[in-house]
Protein backbone atom coordinates (compact mmCIF):
# COMPACT_ATOMS: atom_id res chain seq x y z
CA UNK A 1 0.00 0.00 0.00
CA UNK A 2 1.33 3.25 -1.03
CA UNK A 3 1.00 6.52 1.07
CA UNK A 4 1.18 9.45 -0.46
CA UNK A 5 3.64 11.92 0.59
CA UNK A 6 4.47 15.54 1.04
CA UNK A 7 7.67 17.74 0.38
CA UNK A 8 9.07 19.86 2.86
CA UNK A 9 12.56 21.23 3.57
CA UNK A 10 14.04 21.02 7.25
CA UNK A 11 17.01 22.72 7.78
CA UNK A 12 18.04 23.14 4.26
CA UNK A 13 17.31 19.56 3.78
CA UNK A 14 14.76 17.95 1.04
CA UNK A 15 12.55 15.22 2.94
CA UNK A 16 9.41 13.13 1.95
CA UNK A 17 7.18 12.82 4.72
CA UNK A 18 3.67 10.82 4.96
CA UNK A 19 0.72 12.95 4.60
CA UNK A 20 -0.72 13.83 7.89
CA UNK A 21 2.25 13.18 9.79
CA UNK A 22 3.30 16.06 12.26
CA UNK A 23 6.15 18.46 11.81
CA UNK A 24 8.55 16.12 14.55
CA UNK A 25 7.27 13.15 13.12
CA UNK A 26 8.86 14.06 9.86
CA UNK A 27 12.29 15.33 11.68
CA UNK A 28 12.58 12.16 13.68
CA UNK A 29 12.32 9.74 10.51
CA UNK A 30 15.59 11.25 8.83
CA UNK A 31 17.28 11.90 11.83
CA UNK A 32 16.80 15.60 12.64
CA UNK A 33 16.66 16.24 16.44
CA UNK A 34 14.53 18.35 17.58
CA UNK A 35 13.54 18.21 21.75
CA UNK A 36 10.40 17.24 23.47
CA UNK A 37 9.28 17.04 27.07
CA UNK A 38 5.43 16.70 27.15
CA UNK A 39 5.67 14.17 23.83
CA UNK A 40 5.44 10.77 23.93
CA UNK A 41 5.19 8.33 21.28
CA UNK A 42 1.89 6.61 20.88
CA UNK A 43 0.59 9.06 23.19
CA UNK A 44 -1.57 11.96 21.48
CA UNK A 45 0.63 15.08 21.20
CA UNK A 46 -0.34 18.07 23.33
CA UNK A 47 1.88 20.68 22.61
CA UNK A 48 1.97 22.18 26.46
CA UNK A 49 5.93 22.37 26.91
CA UNK A 50 6.61 24.19 23.57
CA UNK A 51 10.08 23.05 23.83
CA UNK A 52 10.21 21.64 20.25
CA UNK A 53 8.76 24.93 18.61
CA UNK A 54 10.00 25.05 15.44
CA UNK A 55 10.14 28.42 13.12
CA UNK A 56 7.82 27.75 9.80
CA UNK A 57 7.19 29.13 6.28
CA UNK A 58 5.48 28.42 3.30
CA UNK A 59 7.49 27.69 0.73
CA UNK A 60 10.23 29.90 1.75
CA UNK A 61 7.93 32.99 1.56
CA UNK A 62 6.11 35.30 3.74
CA UNK A 63 6.47 35.62 7.30
CA UNK A 64 8.01 33.17 9.14
CA UNK A 65 6.17 31.84 12.56
CA UNK A 66 6.78 29.73 15.25
CA UNK A 67 4.66 26.54 16.20
CA UNK A 68 5.19 23.24 18.41
CA UNK A 69 6.44 20.32 16.08
CA UNK A 70 4.67 17.71 17.85
CA UNK A 71 1.25 19.15 16.83
CA UNK A 72 1.95 20.83 13.31
CA UNK A 73 0.95 18.39 10.34
CA UNK A 74 3.63 18.73 7.27
CA UNK A 75 2.03 20.50 4.33
CA UNK A 76 3.45 20.64 1.06
CA UNK A 77 6.13 23.65 0.14
CA UNK A 78 6.83 23.39 4.08
CA UNK A 79 10.17 25.56 4.86
CA UNK A 80 11.17 24.56 8.64
CA UNK A 81 14.08 26.32 10.56
CA UNK A 82 14.96 24.07 13.87
CA UNK A 83 17.80 25.81 15.19
CA UNK A 84 17.10 29.68 13.84
CA UNK A 85 18.39 32.31 15.92
CA UNK A 86 14.62 32.58 16.86
CA UNK A 87 14.24 29.30 17.85
CA UNK A 88 17.05 29.27 20.09
CA UNK A 89 15.81 31.83 21.99
CA UNK A 90 12.43 30.79 22.29
CA UNK A 91 13.80 27.34 23.60
CA UNK A 92 15.99 28.79 25.88
CA UNK A 93 13.26 31.09 27.63
CA UNK A 94 11.08 27.81 27.81
CA UNK A 95 13.99 26.49 29.20
CA UNK A 96 14.77 28.74 31.79
CA UNK A 97 11.05 29.09 33.14
CA UNK A 98 11.03 25.35 33.07
CA UNK A 99 14.28 24.96 35.94
CA UNK A 100 12.92 27.80 37.58
CA UNK A 101 9.35 25.92 38.18
CA UNK A 102 11.36 22.36 38.70
CA UNK A 103 14.74 23.11 39.59
CA UNK A 104 15.22 18.95 40.84
CA UNK A 105 13.21 17.54 38.38
CA UNK A 106 15.88 15.98 36.15
CA UNK A 107 14.02 16.63 32.82
CA UNK A 108 14.25 20.32 34.08
CA UNK A 109 18.22 20.34 33.99
CA UNK A 110 18.92 18.20 31.24
CA UNK A 111 17.17 20.87 29.01
CA UNK A 112 18.58 23.43 31.06
CA UNK A 113 22.36 22.53 30.72
CA UNK A 114 21.87 21.60 26.69
CA UNK A 115 20.38 25.12 26.43
CA UNK A 116 23.56 26.57 28.30
CA UNK A 117 22.14 27.55 31.49
CA UNK A 118 23.87 28.76 33.69
CA UNK A 119 21.96 31.42 35.73
CA UNK A 120 17.99 31.64 36.61
CA UNK A 121 16.61 35.37 36.08
CA UNK A 122 13.48 34.06 38.08
CA UNK A 123 12.09 33.13 41.38
CA UNK A 124 13.20 29.29 42.46
CA UNK A 125 10.28 27.37 43.36
CA UNK A 126 10.27 23.75 44.11
CA UNK A 127 7.39 21.51 42.28
CA UNK A 128 7.64 18.05 41.00
CA UNK A 129 5.16 18.65 38.45
CA UNK A 130 6.48 20.23 35.10
CA UNK A 131 2.53 19.87 33.95
CA UNK A 132 3.50 17.38 30.92
CA UNK A 133 0.01 15.91 31.02
CA UNK A 134 2.03 12.71 30.32
CA UNK A 135 0.40 10.62 33.45
CA UNK A 136 -3.60 12.09 32.24
CA UNK A 137 -2.62 10.89 28.38
CA UNK A 138 -1.14 7.33 29.74
CA UNK A 139 -4.08 7.07 32.28
CA UNK A 140 -7.10 8.05 29.87
CA UNK A 141 -5.79 6.65 26.01
CA UNK A 142 -3.01 3.88 27.42
CA UNK A 143 -4.72 2.42 30.50
CA UNK A 144 -8.65 2.94 30.62
CA UNK A 145 -8.66 4.67 33.89
CA UNK A 146 -9.85 7.95 32.87
CA UNK A 147 -8.56 8.76 37.28
CA UNK A 148 -6.67 11.96 35.99
CA UNK A 149 -6.93 15.16 34.83
CA UNK A 150 -5.95 18.94 35.17
CA UNK A 151 -7.52 20.66 38.04
CA UNK A 152 -7.65 25.16 38.31
CA UNK A 153 -6.12 27.47 35.74
CA UNK A 154 -2.84 29.64 35.85
CA UNK A 155 -0.28 29.37 38.22
CA UNK A 156 -2.96 27.07 40.72
CA UNK A 157 -2.96 24.41 37.73
CA UNK A 158 -2.19 21.16 38.93
CA UNK A 159 -2.54 17.25 38.19
CA UNK A 160 -5.62 15.92 40.14
CA UNK A 161 -7.87 13.01 40.99
CA UNK A 162 -11.34 13.95 40.70
CA UNK A 163 -12.28 15.35 43.81
CA UNK A 164 -8.77 14.77 45.06
CA UNK A 165 -9.85 11.17 46.05
CA UNK A 166 -9.04 7.94 43.89
CA UNK A 167 -11.92 7.11 41.19
CA UNK A 168 -13.17 3.23 41.16
CA UNK A 169 -11.32 3.75 37.40
CA UNK A 170 -8.12 3.89 38.99
CA UNK A 171 -6.66 0.97 38.13
CA UNK A 172 -3.22 1.22 40.38
CA UNK A 173 -1.71 0.25 37.18
CA UNK A 174 1.21 2.77 38.09
CA UNK A 175 1.55 3.72 34.60
CA UNK A 176 1.26 7.50 35.78
CA UNK A 177 4.74 7.12 38.23
CA UNK A 178 6.72 5.24 34.94
CA UNK A 179 6.12 8.74 32.17
CA UNK A 180 6.04 11.09 35.37
CA UNK A 181 9.34 13.29 35.06
CA UNK A 182 9.04 14.07 38.37
CA UNK A 183 9.63 10.60 39.15
CA UNK A 184 13.24 10.28 38.36
CA UNK A 185 15.85 9.89 40.62
CA UNK A 186 17.77 13.71 40.85
CA UNK A 187 21.36 14.09 39.85
CA UNK A 188 23.62 13.51 42.91
CA UNK A 189 25.08 16.41 41.77
CA UNK A 190 22.36 18.69 42.93
CA UNK A 191 22.85 19.40 46.83
CA UNK A 192 19.74 22.05 47.12
CA UNK A 193 16.76 23.22 45.95
CA UNK A 194 16.91 25.74 43.13
CA UNK A 195 20.54 25.01 42.46
CA UNK A 196 21.93 24.07 38.55
CA UNK A 197 24.43 21.69 38.31
CA UNK A 198 27.06 23.55 36.77
CA UNK A 199 29.47 20.76 36.70
CA UNK A 200 27.82 18.89 34.04
CA UNK A 201 27.62 21.89 31.56
CA UNK A 202 32.03 21.49 31.30
CA UNK A 203 32.10 20.34 27.78
CA UNK A 204 36.27 18.55 29.20
CA UNK A 205 34.31 16.29 31.65
CA UNK A 206 31.42 15.43 29.50
CA UNK A 207 30.28 12.58 29.09
CA UNK A 208 30.70 10.72 32.93
CA UNK A 209 30.82 13.93 34.70
CA UNK A 210 27.69 12.89 36.74
CA UNK A 211 28.26 9.31 38.87
CA UNK A 212 25.04 8.05 37.00
CA UNK A 213 25.03 9.68 34.09
CA UNK A 214 22.64 11.86 33.88
CA UNK A 215 21.63 15.83 34.37
CA UNK A 216 22.80 18.09 31.62
CA UNK A 217 24.87 15.32 30.28
CA UNK A 218 25.10 14.68 26.71
CA UNK A 219 25.86 10.75 27.08
CA UNK A 220 24.67 8.88 23.74
CA UNK A 221 22.80 6.58 26.17
CA UNK A 222 20.51 9.57 27.36
CA UNK A 223 19.27 11.39 24.87
CA UNK A 224 16.48 14.14 25.24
Amino acid sequence: MKFKTVNITIDGNWIAVEEGNTILQGARQFGIHIPTICYMEDLSPYGGCRICVVEISSNGNGKAFLDTSCTHQVKEGMVIQTESPRVIRARKMLAELLVASAPNVKLAQDIAARMGILKVRFPMENNQCILCGLCIRMCYEQMGGKALGFASRGVDRRVSMPFETRPETCRLCRGCDYVCPGMITPCPGIKDPGELCGRCIRLEEMPKCCPSGTFGCFCEQNPL
